[in-house]
């Protein structure tokens, strides 16, 4: 069995970025993604536009091209997806790693096909796959959408969104504006000030005339088929009525999967334990990379501040194979 120099979970940004940074240093690497290259962008909202500029959503100083000044969704797939085409990535597609074990120096991934033999392990997954749930009655119901991607399917219809970040302004706005009755269910007293600055405007202002009603310092207790319950800040409870509930609480990393891979976890956000100088963890040789490092704050990392773990990482496992 071949004995790779590196193994990265994860087809993101930052898990390509890393593989980009192995094979500039002629390190055998391979990319184990679950999904599709970029996963978790695939399944962004399809009119999604980044925060960020393009020149910071750049890898590997590759130039991102962007005819407007946020890029979108379509615009990072195109980008991301081309680079591994272009730069030939070692990447395996729709496998999913089931267990990481460490057998003397070496690492053993085991897979849904098989199983692979790795020098370093990096763990570079995200945390976009697993919802925060809220953990009330009636969350499993099927009208509860935990991601959004489009408006459509939500017009004429009674929407409650849960959240006030970028992806509950977005849903928000969205389905207001294809015809759905909104109703925001807020637990903080304003909107998030993380909100994109020129979205930020347009939902308070939506919100003081009306069109969408909001109820801040409010928590959704209870989800039934065609009503939802709430609590407001008096601590009163209302029942309004519902067709949909779009909640946008949020994601977090495979806390279990980090733990049986032998990483600690700290505190009540569960942060990884890792180096910050080369981002390895109490493991030996696994390094962690992107907004994984995060813990339950994954509002801490995102792409354009987690290019650098990839240098980082790849610089620390070549100044140990001297």
């Amino acid at each position: 069995m071949e004995i790779l120099d590196i193994l990265i979970i994860g087809a993101g940004p930052i898990g390509l970025n890393c593989a980009l940074e192995a094979q500039k240093n002629n390190l055998s690497h391979l990319i184990i993604e679950k999904g599709t290259i970029v996963n978790s962008l695939y399944n962004y909202p399809l009119y999604m536009r980044f925060f960020s500029t393009a020149e910071k959503l750049e890898i590997d100083e590759i130039p991102f091209i962007s005819t407007a000044p946020k890029p979108g969704r379509q615009e990072a797939l195109e980008y991301y997806q081309g680079i591994a085409r272009q730069k030939k990535l070692n990447i395996n597609l729709y496998e999913k790693v089931l267990g990481v074990s460490k057998n003397n120096e070496l690492f053993e991934i085991k897979t849904t096909k098989t199983t692979y033999v790795a020098k370093n392990l990096v763990i570079a997954t995200g945390f976009y796959d697993i919802p925060n749930l809220m953990n009330i009655p009636g969350e499993n119901l099927p009208k509860v959408k935990h991601y959004y991607t489009e408006p459509y399917p939500y017009a004429k219809q009674k929407i409650v969104v849960v959240g006030s970040s970028n992806s509950a302004v977005d849903a928000a706005l969205e389905t207001y504006r294809k015809g759905a009755e909104v109703t925001m269910i807020i637990r903080h007293s304003e909107i998030s000030k993380s909100v994109k600055y020129w979205v930020k405007p347009d939902i308070e202002n939506r919100i003081a005339e009306g069109s969408i009603k909001a109820h801040f310092n409010a928590e959704i207790i209870e989800i039934k088929e065609n009503t939802v319950f709430f609590k407001d800040e008096k601590g009163e409870i209302h029942e309004i009525d519902n067709d949909f509930v779009l909640a946008m609480t949020g994601y977090l990393p495979d806390f279990d999967f980090l733990r049986n891979s032998g990483i600690e976890l700290k505190g009540g956000c569960l942060n990884p334990f890792y180096n910050l100088e080369t981002m390895e963890t109490n493991v030996p040789n696994l390094y962690l990379a992107g907004v994984v490092c995060g813990g339950k704050d994954t509002h801490l990392w995102f792409i354009e501040n987690s290019r650098i773990h990839a240098s980082m990482i790849i610089n620390t496992i070549l100044s140990r194979s001297k």
